[in-house]
């Protein structure tokens, strides 16, 4: 039986099962590491981490640029790049030199004081964001929640609005989506919310400005929070005039707007917002921006940092403080600067980007080849492949799109081939030194999975 994916689902299956085989028979070490985790929850670091295409995850060694080598001593391109947060590759140079630097010249991995690195980074992210100042934490995650807590101090309102299965990290208030009657409600798998997720939050599909405006008509929003182009769901792109709309309605019955760039700052060195001309008043950051060092950035626009200085009823310095002790370490201040400065440039990002084109436009000219109905969506230095055509317009076609049993057969074929992608999703992000040849490598490799689905 052939579905909409395209593909026979008895032909899927056997080669599937093949594939794990031969995934499993490689890689003795990675197996029997994971059983020796015993003391791990889920055997592993995060659980997150068990959404393996193949039934136990492959155990790196070591890595530099945009390879892997695993224990069993096999060697990956690496088109997942920490699904973001190596974007700049493993273990880029200067980055390394400023964080030996930092820890063993000149010492202090975490003190509780200033360096003069933060302030360099906050300049550069203010450059090229625009948005004049900023704060540090440890994630996107918490980056994105305190924007929230600021964002309902300074209006005195209690919701927060997002765009169905958008990804904002484990933010409570962005675990929610549009049910089938066209009302907010908690999405699957939300593991155990403190309150019901309607009660803190509003929901509108991407795309859709006249779903936002009833949202906002309730008048108790404080932000909308927002990717400008979902990302982890697949990738959607906005529709002309959608985001333009989206500033005019927040602005029209005041709510603030927050852009997440965690994902969509492959689009160029300024992310969306310096890309399509954006002007948020809140914008969060993390993964990619210290090379692979842990931080979450974000930045409030001149008028709202105003608006909450001026304030004398909120503490920003014991109870208010962001971040825990950790944040904006001297560490990771060291680690952002010499890769905002040195490595994700503006020449670099041009040249990822171009990559990224190759990369999208051979992959359209596979699929079209084998007569698939599917579609390929690209966002700067980011490529993803989408089993519809097409592509899904917001959060809720792009997850009615999915084929699980596909994705996993696809990733493991790559997989026993030298090829990694984002296990999430087929998403392909292009390094600094990702090259031609490796595109070439990937899309000979795809081109014979297709061959053999379509036999």
């Amino acid at each position: 039986m052939t579905t909409e994916s395209g593909v026979d689902r008895a032909l899927l299956a056997g080669l599937a099962t093949r594939e794990r085989s031969v995934f499993a028979q490689r890689r003795p070490r990675s197996a029997a590491a994971y059983q020796r985790a015993g003391h791990l929850f889920g055997r592993v670091p995060m659980t997150w981490m068990n959404k393996t295409a193949a039934g136990f995850p492959v155990y790196v060694e070591r890595a530099s640029g945009n390879r892997i080598t695993d224990v069993d001593g096999h060697e990956y391109l690496d088109f997942c790049l920490g699904d973001t947060g190596a974007m700049a590759g493993h273990s880029p140079a200067p980055v390394v030199e400023a964080v030996n630097h930092r820890l063993a010249t000149l010492g202090g991995a975490t003190t509780m004081m200033p360096t003069e690195d933060a302030a360099a980074v906050g300049a550069e992210l203010s450059r090229r964001f625009g948005l004049p100042y900023w704060s540090f934490a440890l994630t996107a995650t918490d980056a994105n929640r305190w924007a929230i807590r600021l964002l309902r101090a300074v209006t005195g309102r209690p919701k927060i609005l997002v765009n169905s299965y958008c990804y904002h990290g484990s933010v409570d208030e962005s675990l929610i989506v549009v049910g089938p009657d066209g009302h907010g409600v908690s999405r699957e798998g939300n593991v155990g919310a403190p309150v019901d997720v309607t009660a803190t939050s509003r929901v509108a599909e991407f795309n859709d400005l006249a779903g936002l405006e009833r949202e906002l008509a309730h008048g108790d929003v404080a932000a909308v929070l927002m990717e400008p182009a979902l990302t982890n769901i697949g990738i959607v792109l906005p529709e002309p005039g959608y985001l333009a709309g989206v500033r005019e309605l927040t602005r029209r019955y005041g709510a603030y707007l927050i852009n997440d760039e965690t994902h969509t700052f492959s689009a160029g060195p300024g992310g969306a917002t310096a890309a399509w001309e954006l002007s948020p008043d809140v914008l969060t950051i993390g993964k990619a921006i210290a090379g692979g060092i842990p931080i979450g950035a974000y930045g409030l626009s001149a008028g709202l940092a105003e608006a909450i200085l001026g304030r004398d009823d909120l503490d920003l310095v014991d109870m208010g403080g962001v971040g825990g002790t950790l944040a904006g370490n001297p560490v990771s201040m060291a680690a952002a600067r010499a890769c905002l400065e040195q490595v994700l440039t503006e020449q670099t990002f041009d040249v990822m980007i171009a990559t990224a084109t190759a990369f999208a436009g051979g992959l359209r000219k596979i699929i079209e080849g084998y007569g698939l109905p599917w579609s390929v969506s690209q966002l700067g230095a980011r490529v993803e492949y989408r089993f519809a055509d097409p592509v899904p317009r917001n959060g809720t076609e792009s997850a009615a799109a999915a084929d699980a049993e596909l994705e996993d057969f696809l990733h493991v074929y790559l997989a026993n081939r030298g090829v990694l992608l984002t296990p999430f999703h087929n998403m392909a992000l292009m390094s600094p030194g990702t090259t031609t040849a490796d595109v070439e490598r990937h899309h000979s490799i795809f081109a014979d999975a297709l061959a053999e689905l379509t036999a």
